[in-house]
């Protein structure tokens, strides 16, 4: 129900289509092995997800009974087709169904595109230990056409002589693998057959026990996670009819295989998504060994036959070597079909690849290229054919940004096929044949075989260069605006500061005219000239250091980061707008934590954020004409999330709720005069700092703003 849900709010998430334009219908047959009801159930949310993912065509399931696929087939009644591999093959030569992509099944976690059969009894039947105790006994199965629900099994009965048809006590079919399980659960029959994982999924709803079950001829010495009975075959194929357009299986096979492994569509069809188009000659060995369509016919003359049918040998020789040459021809002509079949996969699979913008390339355990599709040529300038075979470490990433040497042990590329884990690095550079390097962003996953195991891996990388662009431009404008709030910031602050420079420079001024008096009565006292002249130094330094804040604050700060004492900064912002705060007659109280650790910050920056909560702050005192005129700043350590949190809460009226929800808006101010820009400049210095800026609450407190900015990762070292 969840993933019903989810995948339902994804639908209503998209875009409104035009009024007036009609998706086409295509049929997706599936072929209900569990019942109709659970396959609209697993099935709907892929056909919605193909809907979505395919402009122009409205996809629907139709649940097909084992008989009701061929005529489904024949008639053209379906477009797509989704059953097991048996039938699947059937189809494939019957009619010239073509596979465009293989399931994988989803186990835990794990994707696995094989599947195999099970033969299994009640626990309590200890007369039934192997598969030539089934002599004489009772199976039902799914049916007769049902690849795991019946005819793996039949090939290993064959393998030790017993033949179902006529070797058992009974035969009989449900046409649903849920049916068998109850059927021996309740000892209707001595035996069943059904496909994998069967057995575990109705354990996992709670209506069996798989202690109730005892396997027959069990398999080993495989990381197949699910009892079997049988060998593994590949999995189901998605596969279209004769009469559907190519163009849309390419848009349905690149809408699968780009189907992401979590997908809800994917979960609720219980499996992890799509991969290219499998080998099915396994099956096709099993039907010619049991005899079956498409093969029922090899063999069938044998000479044996021909002496009871034909008396007269020569009649009977040409009549079997017409009969060879024939079926010779009739397979011939099969297994160009299937050649065909394959060239034709393997060209749409070129053609999506080549359809991609992004670059994408194979790599195998030896760290060579395999593949590589035109947009990886065009973005490095290597052309496939230099890059198959060469060593993709040394041609595309052999060193840093910096340009040190990237050892091939630390490529995730290398790692990934090594420990068969996906990757994603969102920023990395690769170098083109030139010489010339570029910034990438890429995935890399492992190619794994029919056991799970890793044997190379896919890169699937895009060139972010203009992104990094965008980056440095939005990046410097926001630098710019923030300089302009400054010179604003300071216009505000004018006469505030021109005021407690007059009073250093009138201090220097009276005492250098003593001291000029004194010269001139000639009455020097040297003691007293030189504590005149200390006062002097002593008002001209406090003088330059109040310019020197002034000069440093309205500056255009450099780009780099540098490591920042917040307790230092604080102090310095202080001097800077303690003019201001003396003319308005409120007291700032500090608490600094000297144990909290350095940031790496623009300075400069830092200090503007600072001065505009500090301002705002003593505004919000002044207009309210509070009776309590405070400021608190206090500096603490957040330990558990590695950052400095600096608190600025005054004693004013605070914030209304509608000022709240507008607070960090450009451009919307509370203030006459103001211009709406401080805390949203804020703002984004903080978030460009990686860190965070909100309004928060305290008991007896006004407005209280926080900020957070990450300790450096040196000073987190030491």
């Amino acid at each position: 129900m969840g993933r019903k849900f989810i995948f339902t709010a994804l639908i209503l998430l998209l875009p409104i289509r035009m009024a007036g334009a009609v998706d086409q219908l295509i049929r997706i047959g599936v072929l209900s092995h569990r019942g109709v009801e659970a396959t609209l159930k697993n099935w709907s949310p892929t056909a919605d997800y193909l809907s979505l993912t395919v402009p122009g065509h409205r996809f629907e399931v139709v649940p097909l009974g084992f008989a009701e696929v061929d005529p489904a087939v024949r008639f053209g009644q379906i477009d797509f087709l989704l059953v097991n591999s048996g039938i699947y093959v059937n189809m494939e030569v019957k009619y010239r169904v073509s596979r465009i992509s293989t399931l994988d099944n989803l186990v835990g976690r794990t994707p696995y595109n094989v599947f195999g059969g099970v033969v299994f009894v009640r626990k309590d039947r200890r007369d039934i230990n192997s598969l030539e105790n089934l002599r004489g006994r009772s199976l039902m199965a799914v049916d007769e056409t049902s690849l795991g629900g019946f005819q793996m099994a039949w090939r290993e009965m064959q393998r030790v002589g017993i033949d179902p048809h006529r070797d058992l006590a009974s035969l009989t079919f449900t046409g649903v693998h849920d049916r068998v399980v109850m059927a021996v659960k309740e000892g209707r029959v001595d035996v069943g057959t059904v496909r994998t994982n069967i057995l575990e999924r109705m354990a996992a709803t709670g209506e069996i026990e798989l202690d109730e079950f005892r396997i027959i001829g069990s398999k080993v010495g495989s990381e197949f996670p699910f009892v079997r009975s049988t060998s593994l075959y590949p999995e189901w194929p998605f596969s279209k009819l004769q009469h559907t357009p190519n163009e849309l299986a390419q848009r349905v096979a690149v809408a699968l295989l780009s189907m992401p492994r979590f997908h809800p569509a994917a979960l609720a069809g219980n499996y992890a998504g799509w991969t290219v188009p499998l080998d099915y000659q396994s099956v096709h060995e099993l039907f010619m060994e049991l005899k079956l369509p498409p093969y029922q016919n090899i063999g069938k003359f044998t000479l044996a036959d021909a002496v009871r049918k034909y008396w007269y040998w020569p009649l009977l020789a040409s009549s079997f070597l017409i009969m060879m040459f024939i079926m010779t021809t009739w397979v011939a002509r099969l297994n160009r079909q299937l050649k065909r079949s394959k060239l034709h996969l393997e060209q749409q699979h070129d053609l999506i690849l080549n359809s991609v913008a992004d670059g994408i390339s194979g790599v195998d355990l030896e760290g060579n290229s395999t593949f590589a599709n035109r947009a990886m040529s065009e973005i490095t300038g290597w052309s496939a054919h230099e890059l198959i075979g060469q060593n993709q470490h040394q041609m595309l990433h052999h060193s840093h940004k910096d340009g040190s040497p990237h050892l091939s042990g630390e490529c995730p590329v290398y790692q990934t096929f090594r420990d068969n884990t996906p990757r994603y690095i969102d920023d990395d550079v690769f170098w083109k044949k030139d010489g010339s390097s570029f910034p990438v962003e890429y995935s890399s996953t492992p190619i794994r075989n029919e056991k799970g195991e890793a044997v190379g891996s896919v890169v699937v990388f895009r060139d972010i260069s203009v992104r990094k662009q965008a980056q440095e431009d939005a990046r410097q404008y926001q630098m710019e605006l923030a300089h302009v709030a400054r010179l604003s910031t300071m216009g505000e602050m004018a006469s505030g500061i021109a005021h407690e420079l007059n009073q250093p420079l009138t201090a220097i001024a009276t005492n250098a005219h003593a001291c000029i008096r004194m010269l001139e009565s000639g009455k020097v006292d040297s003691e007293r000239c030189a504590d005149v002249m200390e006062r002097i130094g002593a008002q001209a330094e406090r003088a330059g250091e109040i310019i020197r804040h002034l000069r440093n604050f309205v500056s255009k700060e450099p780009s780099e980061l540098t490591q920042v004492d917040m307790n230092e900064l604080i102090a310095e912002v202080l001097n800077l707008i303690r003019p201001e705060v003396n003319r308005a007659g409120v007291r700032i109280l500090t608490d600094l934590d000297p144990a909290i650790g350095l940031v790496t910050a623009q300075r400069i920056q830092i200090d503007q954020v600072i001065v505009n909560l500090l301002r705002n702050a003593l505004e919000s005192i002044v207009e309210a004409d509070s009776p309590t005129r405070e400021i608190r700043i206090l500096t603490r350590m957040d330990d558990a999330a590695k950052m400095v949190v600096t608190t600025v809460a005054d004693t004013g009226p605070g914030l209304c709720e509608e000022t709240k929800r507008q607070l960090f808006t450009p451009f919307v101010t509370t203030k006459s005069k103001g211009m709406g820009l401080g805390l949203s400049i804020s703002l984004g210095i903080i978030k460009a700092h990686d860190g965070n800026l909100y309004q928060d609450t305290e008991p007896g407190a006004g407005a209280v703003f926080r900020f957070t900015l990450p300790v450096s990762a040196e000073d987190e070292i030491e």
